[in-house]
Protein backbone atom coordinates (compact mmCIF):
# COMPACT_ATOMS: atom_id res chain seq x y z
CA UNK A 1 0.00 0.00 0.00
CA UNK A 2 2.78 2.40 0.83
CA UNK A 3 4.32 1.70 -2.15
CA UNK A 4 1.13 2.40 -4.18
CA UNK A 5 0.86 5.66 -2.57
CA UNK A 6 4.86 6.84 -3.12
CA UNK A 7 4.09 5.63 -7.01
CA UNK A 8 0.87 8.37 -7.09
CA UNK A 9 3.05 10.81 -5.51
CA UNK A 10 6.74 10.22 -7.18
CA UNK A 11 6.47 8.02 -10.01
CA UNK A 12 10.01 8.38 -11.00
CA UNK A 13 10.66 6.78 -7.64
CA UNK A 14 8.54 3.79 -8.71
CA UNK A 15 10.61 3.77 -12.03
CA UNK A 16 14.15 3.39 -10.09
CA UNK A 17 12.86 0.46 -7.96
CA UNK A 18 12.03 -1.28 -11.37
CA UNK A 19 13.45 -0.77 -14.84
CA UNK A 20 10.97 -3.60 -16.10
CA UNK A 21 7.42 -2.83 -17.39
CA UNK A 22 4.76 -5.02 -15.78
CA UNK A 23 4.71 -9.32 -16.83
CA UNK A 24 1.53 -9.10 -19.05
CA UNK A 25 3.27 -6.05 -20.62
CA UNK A 26 6.28 -7.66 -21.19
CA UNK A 27 4.47 -10.59 -22.84
CA UNK A 28 2.13 -8.58 -25.26
CA UNK A 29 5.64 -6.62 -26.39
CA UNK A 30 7.35 -9.44 -26.64
CA UNK A 31 4.21 -11.46 -28.83
CA UNK A 32 4.56 -8.36 -31.32
CA UNK A 33 7.89 -8.37 -31.64
CA UNK A 34 8.58 -12.56 -32.72
CA UNK A 35 5.38 -11.72 -34.90
CA UNK A 36 7.01 -8.77 -37.27
CA UNK A 37 10.69 -10.46 -37.23
CA UNK A 38 9.28 -13.35 -38.52
CA UNK A 39 7.21 -11.82 -41.36
CA UNK A 40 9.61 -11.51 -44.16
CA UNK A 41 9.50 -7.54 -44.67
CA UNK A 42 12.95 -7.32 -46.92
CA UNK A 43 13.15 -4.64 -49.28
CA UNK A 44 13.11 -6.22 -52.53
CA UNK A 45 11.96 -9.90 -51.50
CA UNK A 46 9.50 -8.99 -48.51
CA UNK A 47 6.13 -6.89 -48.42
CA UNK A 48 5.51 -4.63 -45.50
CA UNK A 49 1.53 -5.04 -45.68
CA UNK A 50 2.19 -8.58 -43.60
CA UNK A 51 3.54 -6.45 -41.22
CA UNK A 52 0.65 -3.80 -41.12
CA UNK A 53 -2.00 -6.18 -41.22
CA UNK A 54 -0.68 -7.63 -38.01
CA UNK A 55 -0.45 -5.31 -36.21
CA UNK A 56 -3.97 -3.97 -37.38
CA UNK A 57 -5.33 -7.13 -36.09
CA UNK A 58 -3.42 -6.26 -32.78
CA UNK A 59 -5.24 -2.98 -32.37
CA UNK A 60 -8.69 -3.77 -33.08
CA UNK A 61 -8.37 -6.93 -30.47
CA UNK A 62 -7.44 -4.07 -28.35
CA UNK A 63 -10.38 -2.02 -29.03
CA UNK A 64 -9.13 0.47 -31.18
CA UNK A 65 -11.77 1.85 -33.94
CA UNK A 66 -11.47 1.08 -37.52
CA UNK A 67 -12.08 4.59 -38.22
CA UNK A 68 -8.37 5.31 -35.87
CA UNK A 69 -6.75 2.65 -37.67
CA UNK A 70 -5.50 3.81 -41.77
CA UNK A 71 -3.24 1.33 -44.15
CA UNK A 72 -2.14 2.07 -47.04
CA UNK A 73 0.50 2.63 -49.19
CA UNK A 74 2.11 3.10 -53.42
CA UNK A 75 1.23 0.15 -54.12
CA UNK A 76 -0.40 -3.05 -52.55
CA UNK A 77 2.87 -4.61 -51.29
CA UNK A 78 4.42 -1.84 -49.85
CA UNK A 79 1.44 -0.76 -47.04
CA UNK A 80 2.21 1.55 -44.09
CA UNK A 81 0.09 1.61 -40.47
CA UNK A 82 -1.57 4.64 -38.62
CA UNK A 83 -3.34 4.66 -35.85
CA UNK A 84 -4.21 7.32 -34.22
CA UNK A 85 -4.81 7.53 -29.94
CA UNK A 86 -7.13 10.34 -29.01
CA UNK A 87 -5.95 12.88 -26.01
CA UNK A 88 -7.52 16.03 -25.07
CA UNK A 89 -6.46 18.30 -28.13
CA UNK A 90 -5.06 20.55 -25.67
CA UNK A 91 -1.14 20.15 -27.38
CA UNK A 92 -0.15 19.43 -31.21
CA UNK A 93 -0.05 15.66 -31.99
CA UNK A 94 3.85 13.35 -31.00
CA UNK A 95 4.10 11.12 -33.56
CA UNK A 96 5.62 8.06 -32.99
CA UNK A 97 7.54 6.95 -36.13
CA UNK A 98 9.72 3.31 -36.85
CA UNK A 99 9.89 1.24 -40.48
CA UNK A 100 9.00 -2.14 -40.90
CA UNK A 101 11.44 -2.93 -43.86
CA UNK A 102 14.52 -4.63 -43.11
CA UNK A 103 17.81 -5.06 -45.07
CA UNK A 104 17.47 -8.47 -46.92
CA UNK A 105 19.37 -11.30 -45.28
CA UNK A 106 20.13 -15.14 -46.28
CA UNK A 107 20.75 -18.10 -44.24
CA UNK A 108 23.33 -19.25 -45.90
CA UNK A 109 25.26 -16.14 -44.07
CA UNK A 110 24.05 -16.48 -40.59
CA UNK A 111 24.95 -18.71 -38.33
CA UNK A 112 20.54 -19.42 -37.60
CA UNK A 113 17.63 -18.77 -39.58
CA UNK A 114 17.11 -14.69 -39.61
CA UNK A 115 13.64 -15.01 -40.06
CA UNK A 116 13.32 -17.09 -37.07
CA UNK A 117 12.71 -15.35 -33.69
CA UNK A 118 15.54 -16.66 -31.48
CA UNK A 119 16.66 -16.20 -28.13
CA UNK A 120 19.97 -17.47 -27.06
CA UNK A 121 22.43 -15.89 -24.03
CA UNK A 122 20.58 -13.39 -23.07
CA UNK A 123 19.67 -11.91 -26.81
CA UNK A 124 17.09 -11.84 -29.50
CA UNK A 125 18.42 -12.50 -32.81
CA UNK A 126 16.54 -11.97 -36.39
CA UNK A 127 16.55 -9.75 -39.36
CA UNK A 128 15.36 -6.60 -38.06
CA UNK A 129 15.82 -7.00 -34.15
CA UNK A 130 17.79 -3.80 -33.73
CA UNK A 131 17.11 -1.86 -37.12
CA UNK A 132 13.96 -1.26 -36.80
CA UNK A 133 11.12 -3.51 -35.56
CA UNK A 134 12.08 -3.05 -31.81
CA UNK A 135 11.07 0.07 -31.59
CA UNK A 136 7.91 -0.88 -34.09
CA UNK A 137 6.94 -3.44 -31.28
CA UNK A 138 7.15 -1.02 -28.33
CA UNK A 139 5.00 1.62 -29.80
CA UNK A 140 2.50 -0.21 -30.37
CA UNK A 141 2.37 -2.54 -27.02
CA UNK A 142 2.94 0.79 -25.26
CA UNK A 143 0.16 2.17 -26.98
CA UNK A 144 -2.19 -0.58 -26.44
CA UNK A 145 -1.16 -0.74 -22.76
CA UNK A 146 -2.16 3.47 -22.61
CA UNK A 147 -5.57 2.13 -23.66
CA UNK A 148 -5.82 -0.49 -21.48
CA UNK A 149 -4.89 1.81 -18.58
CA UNK A 150 -7.26 4.72 -19.51
CA UNK A 151 -4.38 7.24 -19.79
CA UNK A 152 -6.03 10.53 -21.06
CA UNK A 153 -2.89 12.76 -22.33
CA UNK A 154 -3.09 16.22 -23.49
CA UNK A 155 -2.14 15.25 -26.93
CA UNK A 156 -3.06 12.92 -30.10
CA UNK A 157 -0.78 10.04 -29.87
CA UNK A 158 -0.34 8.72 -33.50
CA UNK A 159 2.17 5.84 -34.19
CA UNK A 160 3.22 5.16 -38.04
CA UNK A 161 4.83 2.26 -38.91
CA UNK A 162 6.59 2.43 -42.71
CA UNK A 163 7.87 1.19 -45.73
CA UNK A 164 10.82 1.32 -47.44
CA UNK A 165 13.42 3.14 -45.29
CA UNK A 166 16.15 0.96 -46.11
CA UNK A 167 15.81 0.96 -49.46
CA UNK A 168 13.96 4.22 -50.10
CA UNK A 169 12.69 4.83 -53.65
CA UNK A 170 9.19 5.57 -54.81
CA UNK A 171 7.47 2.94 -52.07
CA UNK A 172 9.08 4.90 -49.24
CA UNK A 173 5.97 5.32 -46.75
CA UNK A 174 6.99 8.67 -44.91
CA UNK A 175 7.47 10.63 -48.24
CA UNK A 176 4.09 8.90 -49.53
CA UNK A 177 2.54 9.97 -46.18
CA UNK A 178 3.42 13.53 -46.25
CA UNK A 179 2.69 14.11 -50.14
CA UNK A 180 -1.01 12.12 -49.75
CA UNK A 181 -2.13 12.17 -46.40
CA UNK A 182 -0.23 14.80 -44.16
CA UNK A 183 -3.10 15.30 -41.78
CA UNK A 184 -2.55 11.45 -40.79
CA UNK A 185 0.95 12.07 -39.61
CA UNK A 186 0.83 16.24 -38.79
CA UNK A 187 2.31 16.71 -35.59
CA UNK A 188 4.37 19.22 -33.18
CA UNK A 189 7.44 16.74 -32.82
CA UNK A 190 8.38 12.94 -33.83
CA UNK A 191 9.99 10.51 -32.08
CA UNK A 192 12.55 8.15 -34.48
CA UNK A 193 14.89 5.75 -34.50
CA UNK A 194 18.80 7.45 -35.00
CA UNK A 195 19.82 7.36 -31.38
CA UNK A 196 20.43 4.87 -29.43
CA UNK A 197 22.03 3.80 -26.20
CA UNK A 198 25.94 2.69 -25.89
CA UNK A 199 27.56 0.27 -23.85
CA UNK A 200 31.37 -0.81 -23.64
CA UNK A 201 32.17 -4.02 -22.34
CA UNK A 202 28.72 -4.24 -20.89
CA UNK A 203 28.73 -0.70 -19.01
CA UNK A 204 26.23 1.76 -20.15
CA UNK A 205 27.47 4.91 -20.27
CA UNK A 206 25.48 7.28 -22.78
CA UNK A 207 22.19 7.57 -24.49
CA UNK A 208 21.96 9.32 -27.78
CA UNK A 209 19.21 11.81 -28.82
CA UNK A 210 19.42 12.26 -32.67
CA UNK A 211 18.56 15.63 -33.60
CA UNK A 212 20.12 15.86 -37.06
CA UNK A 213 21.68 14.08 -39.84
CA UNK A 214 23.73 14.32 -42.75
CA UNK A 215 21.71 14.14 -46.19
CA UNK A 216 22.74 11.63 -48.82
CA UNK A 217 24.41 12.46 -52.12
CA UNK A 218 25.89 10.37 -54.78
CA UNK A 219 28.06 12.52 -57.54
CA UNK A 220 29.27 10.65 -61.24
CA UNK A 221 32.26 11.45 -62.55
CA UNK A 222 32.68 11.11 -66.26
CA UNK A 223 35.32 11.71 -68.70
CA UNK A 224 34.97 10.96 -72.16
CA UNK A 225 37.32 10.99 -75.62
CA UNK A 226 37.74 9.49 -78.81
CA UNK A 227 40.11 7.07 -77.07
CA UNK A 228 42.27 4.93 -79.97
CA UNK A 229 44.77 1.99 -80.68
CA UNK A 230 46.73 1.02 -77.34
CA UNK A 231 50.09 0.49 -79.40
CA UNK A 232 49.77 4.26 -79.76
CA UNK A 233 49.18 6.02 -76.50
CA UNK A 234 48.25 9.62 -75.36
CA UNK A 235 48.75 11.52 -72.36
CA UNK A 236 44.96 12.60 -73.10
CA UNK A 237 43.48 9.01 -71.20
CA UNK A 238 40.25 9.18 -69.97
CA UNK A 239 41.66 6.68 -66.72
CA UNK A 240 44.12 8.74 -66.47
CA UNK A 241 41.83 12.21 -65.91
CA UNK A 242 39.59 10.51 -63.75
CA UNK A 243 42.42 8.98 -61.24
CA UNK A 244 43.90 12.60 -61.25
CA UNK A 245 40.36 14.12 -59.94
CA UNK A 246 39.80 10.77 -57.14
CA UNK A 247 43.45 11.37 -55.76
CA UNK A 248 43.07 14.73 -55.79
CA UNK A 249 39.24 14.32 -53.76
CA UNK A 250 41.11 11.53 -51.88
CA UNK A 251 43.14 14.30 -50.66
CA UNK A 252 40.93 17.20 -49.95
CA UNK A 253 38.84 17.60 -46.94
CA UNK A 254 36.11 20.10 -46.30
CA UNK A 255 36.26 22.27 -43.54
CA UNK A 256 35.69 21.32 -40.01
CA UNK A 257 32.97 22.44 -38.20
CA UNK A 258 30.33 21.92 -35.29
CA UNK A 259 26.90 23.12 -35.21
CA UNK A 260 24.16 23.10 -32.09
CA UNK A 261 24.33 19.00 -32.04
CA UNK A 262 27.76 18.10 -32.34
CA UNK A 263 28.47 20.97 -29.90
CA UNK A 264 26.78 19.11 -27.18
CA UNK A 265 27.56 15.76 -28.23
CA UNK A 266 30.84 16.94 -27.93
CA UNK A 267 30.50 18.65 -24.84
CA UNK A 268 28.84 15.43 -23.39
CA UNK A 269 31.65 13.11 -24.55
CA UNK A 270 34.34 14.87 -23.00
CA UNK A 271 32.84 14.03 -19.95
CA UNK A 272 32.53 9.93 -20.02
CA UNK A 273 36.01 10.13 -22.51
CA UNK A 274 38.62 7.54 -21.27
CA UNK A 275 40.33 7.47 -24.34
CA UNK A 276 43.34 10.55 -22.94
CA UNK A 277 41.21 12.57 -25.07
CA UNK A 278 38.72 14.45 -22.98
CA UNK A 279 40.51 18.04 -23.16
CA UNK A 280 40.23 18.52 -26.96
CA UNK A 281 36.75 17.07 -26.79
CA UNK A 282 36.24 19.84 -24.50
CA UNK A 283 37.72 22.15 -27.09
CA UNK A 284 36.34 20.92 -30.19
CA UNK A 285 32.56 21.46 -28.26
CA UNK A 286 34.01 25.39 -27.74
CA UNK A 287 34.80 25.27 -31.97
CA UNK A 288 38.87 25.18 -30.95
CA UNK A 289 40.34 24.64 -34.69
CA UNK A 290 43.46 22.81 -33.91
CA UNK A 291 41.74 20.28 -31.44
CA UNK A 292 38.65 19.56 -34.35
CA UNK A 293 41.33 18.64 -36.53
CA UNK A 294 43.04 16.20 -33.59
CA UNK A 295 39.84 14.83 -32.89
CA UNK A 296 38.88 14.30 -36.98
CA UNK A 297 42.40 12.65 -36.97
CA UNK A 298 41.62 10.16 -34.18
CA UNK A 299 38.17 8.68 -35.04
CA UNK A 300 36.65 8.19 -39.07
CA UNK A 301 33.44 8.60 -37.11
CA UNK A 302 33.94 11.67 -34.95
CA UNK A 303 35.83 13.03 -38.58
CA UNK A 304 32.73 12.64 -40.10
CA UNK A 305 30.26 14.60 -37.66
CA UNK A 306 32.37 17.34 -37.95
CA UNK A 307 32.43 17.51 -41.89
CA UNK A 308 30.95 16.61 -44.74
CA UNK A 309 32.47 13.78 -46.37
CA UNK A 310 33.04 12.46 -50.15
CA UNK A 311 34.90 9.19 -51.20
CA UNK A 312 34.76 6.82 -54.39
CA UNK A 313 32.60 4.05 -53.93
CA UNK A 314 32.35 2.69 -58.07
CA UNK A 315 34.27 2.47 -60.81
CA UNK A 316 33.91 1.62 -64.11
CA UNK A 317 35.81 2.35 -67.38
CA UNK A 318 37.44 1.42 -70.90
CA UNK A 319 35.87 -1.28 -73.68
CA UNK A 320 38.82 -2.98 -74.54
CA UNK A 321 42.07 -4.17 -73.19
CA UNK A 322 43.14 -3.17 -76.74
CA UNK A 323 42.05 0.08 -76.90
CA UNK A 324 42.42 3.09 -74.93
CA UNK A 325 39.16 3.88 -72.85
CA UNK A 326 36.77 6.56 -74.14
CA UNK A 327 34.60 5.96 -70.83
CA UNK A 328 36.15 6.38 -67.59
CA UNK A 329 33.82 7.21 -64.78
CA UNK A 330 33.27 6.54 -60.81
CA UNK A 331 30.38 7.31 -58.19
CA UNK A 332 31.64 9.21 -55.31
CA UNK A 333 29.31 9.68 -52.40
CA UNK A 334 28.76 12.66 -50.29
CA UNK A 335 27.53 12.50 -46.61
CA UNK A 336 26.57 16.26 -46.40
CA UNK A 337 26.32 18.57 -43.25
CA UNK A 338 22.59 19.48 -42.94
CA UNK A 339 23.78 23.47 -43.25
CA UNK A 340 25.83 22.50 -46.84
CA UNK A 341 24.39 23.20 -49.77
CA UNK A 342 24.64 20.81 -53.08
CA UNK A 343 25.62 24.01 -55.02
CA UNK A 344 28.22 24.13 -51.95
CA UNK A 345 29.46 20.77 -52.58
CA UNK A 346 29.76 20.57 -56.29
CA UNK A 347 31.77 24.02 -57.19
CA UNK A 348 34.23 22.66 -54.10
CA UNK A 349 34.63 19.69 -55.53
CA UNK A 350 34.75 20.77 -59.51
CA UNK A 351 37.77 23.53 -57.82
CA UNK A 352 39.29 20.47 -56.16
CA UNK A 353 39.37 18.18 -59.46
CA UNK A 354 40.54 21.40 -61.20
CA UNK A 355 40.19 19.60 -64.93
CA UNK A 356 37.24 20.31 -67.57
CA UNK A 357 37.97 17.38 -68.55
CA UNK A 358 35.73 15.72 -65.66
CA UNK A 359 32.22 16.07 -65.73
CA UNK A 360 30.90 16.16 -62.49
CA UNK A 361 27.05 15.13 -62.65
CA UNK A 362 24.12 14.09 -59.48
CA UNK A 363 22.77 10.86 -59.81
CA UNK A 364 21.24 10.80 -56.76
CA UNK A 365 20.12 13.05 -54.17
CA UNK A 366 18.13 13.10 -50.91
CA UNK A 367 16.56 15.84 -49.46
CA UNK A 368 18.52 17.89 -47.06
CA UNK A 369 17.15 17.95 -43.51
CA UNK A 370 17.54 21.30 -41.59
CA UNK A 371 18.42 19.74 -37.94
CA UNK A 372 15.94 20.01 -35.26
CA UNK A 373 16.36 22.36 -32.17
CA UNK A 374 16.84 20.85 -29.47
CA UNK A 375 13.67 21.33 -27.78
CA UNK A 376 14.21 21.99 -23.84
CA UNK A 377 11.52 19.82 -22.52
CA UNK A 378 12.62 16.88 -24.77
CA UNK A 379 15.98 17.36 -23.48
CA UNK A 380 14.73 17.21 -20.05
CA UNK A 381 12.57 14.59 -20.25
CA UNK A 382 14.74 12.01 -21.82
CA UNK A 383 17.84 13.31 -19.26
CA UNK A 384 15.73 12.86 -16.42
CA UNK A 385 14.10 9.29 -17.32
CA UNK A 386 18.07 8.19 -18.11
CA UNK A 387 19.53 9.69 -14.63
CA UNK A 388 16.70 7.33 -13.05
CA UNK A 389 16.78 4.55 -14.90
CA UNK A 390 20.45 4.43 -15.31
CA UNK A 391 22.05 6.21 -12.60
CA UNK A 392 25.62 8.09 -14.24
CA UNK A 393 24.54 7.57 -18.09
CA UNK A 394 24.91 10.47 -19.89
CA UNK A 395 22.31 11.99 -22.74
CA UNK A 396 24.20 13.01 -25.68
CA UNK A 397 22.65 14.98 -28.56
CA UNK A 398 23.89 13.59 -31.46
CA UNK A 399 23.94 14.40 -35.43
CA UNK A 400 23.62 10.56 -37.56
CA UNK A 401 26.26 10.47 -40.35
CA UNK A 402 23.89 7.78 -42.34
CA UNK A 403 20.21 8.82 -43.24
CA UNK A 404 16.36 8.03 -41.33
CA UNK A 405 13.08 8.71 -42.72
CA UNK A 406 13.36 11.57 -40.08
CA UNK A 407 15.24 14.09 -42.38
CA UNK A 408 12.30 13.95 -45.21
CA UNK A 409 9.85 15.21 -41.93
CA UNK A 410 11.94 17.38 -40.45
CA UNK A 411 12.24 18.88 -44.29
CA UNK A 412 8.24 18.52 -43.62
CA UNK A 413 8.47 21.00 -40.71
CA UNK A 414 8.22 17.96 -38.15
CA UNK A 415 10.75 18.10 -35.71
CA UNK A 416 12.22 14.84 -35.24
CA UNK A 417 14.43 13.19 -32.93
CA UNK A 418 16.02 9.97 -32.39
CA UNK A 419 15.55 8.11 -29.31
CA UNK A 420 15.15 4.80 -28.28
CA UNK A 421 17.10 4.05 -24.77
CA UNK A 422 17.84 0.72 -26.02
CA UNK A 423 21.38 0.31 -25.43
CA UNK A 424 23.66 -1.94 -27.30
CA UNK A 425 28.03 -2.74 -27.50
CA UNK A 426 30.06 0.39 -29.44
CA UNK A 427 32.07 -2.34 -31.42
CA UNK A 428 29.03 -4.89 -32.13
CA UNK A 429 26.34 -2.72 -33.98
CA UNK A 430 24.97 -5.25 -36.03
CA UNK A 431 22.05 -3.95 -37.83
CA UNK A 432 22.28 -4.67 -41.15
CA UNK A 433 24.52 -7.27 -40.64
CA UNK A 434 25.27 -11.26 -39.31
CA UNK A 435 23.40 -12.62 -37.23
CA UNK A 436 21.78 -8.93 -35.96
CA UNK A 437 20.29 -9.00 -31.96
CA UNK A 438 19.08 -7.00 -29.15
CA UNK A 439 19.81 -7.64 -25.58
CA UNK A 440 16.68 -8.94 -24.03
CA UNK A 441 17.25 -6.73 -20.55
CA UNK A 442 17.45 -3.77 -22.89
CA UNK A 443 14.50 -4.20 -24.90
CA UNK A 444 12.21 -4.45 -22.15
CA UNK A 445 14.16 -1.88 -20.13
CA UNK A 446 13.72 0.51 -23.78
CA UNK A 447 10.16 -0.65 -23.16
CA UNK A 448 10.01 1.11 -20.17
CA UNK A 449 11.65 4.27 -20.91
CA UNK A 450 9.72 5.12 -23.88
CA UNK A 451 6.28 4.08 -22.10
CA UNK A 452 7.32 6.78 -19.85
CA UNK A 453 9.26 9.86 -22.27
CA UNK A 454 5.47 9.85 -24.33
CA UNK A 455 3.74 10.12 -21.47
CA UNK A 456 6.12 12.77 -20.55
CA UNK A 457 5.56 14.89 -23.62
CA UNK A 458 1.99 13.85 -23.42
CA UNK A 459 1.31 16.09 -20.86
CA UNK A 460 1.24 19.99 -20.57
CA UNK A 461 4.50 20.72 -18.83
Amino acid sequence: MLRAALCVIAPLACLAASTMPPEADQRLAHDIYKEIVEIKSGFTTGATTPVADAVAKRLRAAGFPESDIFIGGVIPTKANLVVRYHGTGKLKPILLLAHTDVVEAKREDWSMDPFVFTEKDGYYYGRGTSDDKAQAALWVANLIRYKREGYKPDRDIIVALTADEEGGGPYNGVAWLIKNHRNLIDAELCLNEGGRGEMVKGKRISNSVQAAEKWYLDLRLEVRNKGGHSSQPVADNAIYHLAGALVRISQFGFPLKTNETTRAYFAGMAKIDTSGAKADLAKTAEGDAEAMKRIAQSSPAWNSMLRTTCVATLLEGGHATNALPQLAAANVNCRVEPDDSLDYVMNTLKKVIADDQVKVSVSEQEENSPASPLRPELVRAVSRLTDTMWPGVVVLPTLSTGATDGRMLRAAGIPTYGVQGLFGERDDNRAHGRDERMMVTSYYEGQTFLYELVKTLATSQ
